[in-house]
């Protein structure tokens, strides 16, 4: 329900509990952070790697043991689902999510894989056996700029998902919640 001002008036139920969103926002800050000192403070660059791995494997095991909607068996779709609701997505037809749509599933899946990559390969740099080892250092700097582009995509997902659905998406991972589910939503 909406007002005549545009602002939804539908009650409200919580989907994102509180680990979920602390992990999310701290790796994003943690991210954007070892990209800062990826250059000139890689006294810094390594720490805020290591803090990165450990959130994806914090956030991995919650997606075992968390909450409904934190877990992976709830989120993650096979690929028939996952194509069908990106053909939906494609004819302006698909369901509103309440919790991951398949696409954001494996988003995250991706995001997370493309993370503990990062801070295997910048692990490995420091090894004996792999110091200087230019492959590996190309390997991490291509990992980084996936990673990149993991984030424009799903940022680009998350804007376009919310608009489709007129929800703001960025305020439902902040304070957890998400509009009740309607007839035509997925639970």
């Amino acid at each position: 329900m909406t007002t005549p001002g545009g602002a939804d008036t539908s009650p409200a139920v919580v989907v994102w509990d509180r680990p979920v969103r602390l992990v999310h926002w701290a790796l994003a800050l943690v991210c954007v952070a070892a990209w800062i000192t990826s250059d000139f403070f890689l006294r810094w660059h390594e720490p805020f790697g290591y803090a990165a791995l450990a959130l994806v494997v914090a956030r991995i095991a919650w997606g075992i043991i968390g909450s409904p909607y934190a877990r992976l068996a709830q989120f993650v779709r096979g690929p028939g689902a996952t194509r069908h609701y990106f053909r939906e997505v494609l004819r302006g037809h698909a369901a509103r999510y309440l919790g991951h749509n398949p696409l954001g599933a494996w988003m995250a899946l991706a995001l997370w894989q493309c993370v503990a990559a990062l801070g295997l390969t910048g692990w490995l740099m420091n090894t004996d056996m792999f110091w200087g080892v230019e492959w590996l250092d190309w390997l991490h700097h291509a990992l980084a700029w996936l990673l990149i582009a993991l984030v424009v995509a799903h940022v680009a997902g998350v804007v376009t998902t919310g608009r489709r659905h007129r929800e703001n998406l960025v305020l439902s991972m902040w304070t957890g919640r998400k509009r009740a589910p309607g007839p035509h939503d997925v639970a």
